[in-house]
């Protein structure tokens, strides 16, 4: 199946002189997300993984559908003030500023394997702010999945010191 086809790409989007690829019309393809999550499973079968990390909010689609397809738990990476429980955190520069990231602090065991799985890996700050949040918990991070890949934009070398997978290349 050419997953590609089911990916639109929006000119101009945010804002003018991005290229976003939409990945709306492939998850809703029931044939294609099917196929997507196999692909994004299969560098981590035969693994141990007890954890799959999902940022939000796209994170959370495949993270969860990975999640069940590896039976395994899933832990939501969330902003700050939308977890209900006492949290840990991880701060990462945006182009201008910073963002913050925050899981349960008793979501990931000292020891537990995890997966960090997002749809885009773009520059790569979320998905180390996710790698560092699994760290700071005491966790190993086995992996790091991708719907998509940019790459033209940094985030392989900003992840250079992990596993990294990506589905699709652009």
């Amino acid at each position: 199946m050419d997953l590609k086809a089911l990916v639109r790409s929006i000119p101009d989007f945010p804002k003018e002189g991005i290229l976003f690829r939409d990945i709306t019309p492939l998850i809703g393809n029931a044939d294609g997300f099917e196929e997507l999550v196999a692909q994004m499973a299969a560098p981590l079968q035969g693994r141990d993984i007890d954890l799959i990390v999902g940022p939000e909010a796209r994170g959370f689609i495949f993270g969860s559908a990975l999640a069940n397809a590896l039976h395994a738990g899933f832990v939501p990476a969330r902003k700050p003030g939308k977890l209900p429980y006492e949290t840990i955190s991880c701060e990462y520069g945006l182009e201008y500023g910073t963002d913050e990231l925050q899981i349960h602090l008793d979501a990931i065991r000292p020891g537990s394997h995890v997966a960090i799985v997002d749809d885009l890996l773009a520059t790569g700050g979320t998905a180390l702010a996710c790698a560092k949040l699994v760290e700071k918990a005491g966790g190993i991070v086995d992996a790091l999945v991708f719907a998509i890949e940019l790459g033209d934009l940094p985030g392989r070398e900003t992840l250079k010191d992990y596993a990294v997978h990506a589905v699709l290349q652009y």
